[in-house]
């Protein structure tokens, strides 16, 4: 499987996301392993996740990584759709835009780079929807009228994006 497509925040966020991931199709079970593995929990942590069941089709209850079980829960009532929060025990909580696989590779790295922005105040809905009208530009605070996104890519996933976003963290 080719390393995960993903942004997260360079410190702290402020926002209501951490970051986004960029799956390559919609099967939880076979993306699922490379992002929790790219997170780095430490060996016999207690991973959960919890995803939209709408968003993906057939969720297992369980996904199976080396190493390790996944737990893996519908998302609660209220919940945002396009959102997968991942809490990977002692090394933290994520909460990242899940960017729909067929999106084309220059709006996935707006997309990517916007709910990296740690002062980005939209939600993944409202992210999703102004990309779909064009109005979303390299950040979504420029969409906004704010400033642009200061984005770290990690290791790997530069290579999968077709623009020039800077790389590292």
């Amino acid at each position: 499987m080719p390393q995960p497509r993903v942004t997260l925040t360079p410190d702290v966020s402020h926002g209501p996301l951490d970051g986004a991931w960029w799956p390559h199709c919609d099967a939880l079970e076979l993306e699922l392993p490379a992002l929790v593995g790219m997170l780095e929990p430490e060996p016999g942590a207690e991973v959960r996740v919890a995803v939209d069941p709408a968003e993906w089709p057939d969720t297992p209850y369980t996904v199976m990584a080396p190493g390790r079980e996944i737990a893996v829960e519908p998302a609660g009532p209220g919940s945002e759709a396009h959102v997968i929060t991942l809490d990977c025990g002692t090394v933290g909580r994520w909460v990242l835009m899940v960017v729909p696989p067929e999106e084309p590779a220059g709006t996935a790295a707006r997309l990517l780079a916007a709910a990296a922005d740690p002062e980005n105040p939209l939600t993944a809905s409202r992210m999703l929807a102004l990309a779909e009208t064009g109005r979303l530009g390299t950040a979504a605070g420029e969409a906004e009228g704010g400033t642009s996104a200061r984005v770290r890519l990690r290791p790997g996933a530069a290579d999968d994006l077709t623009s020039s976003l800077p790389a590292g963290r």
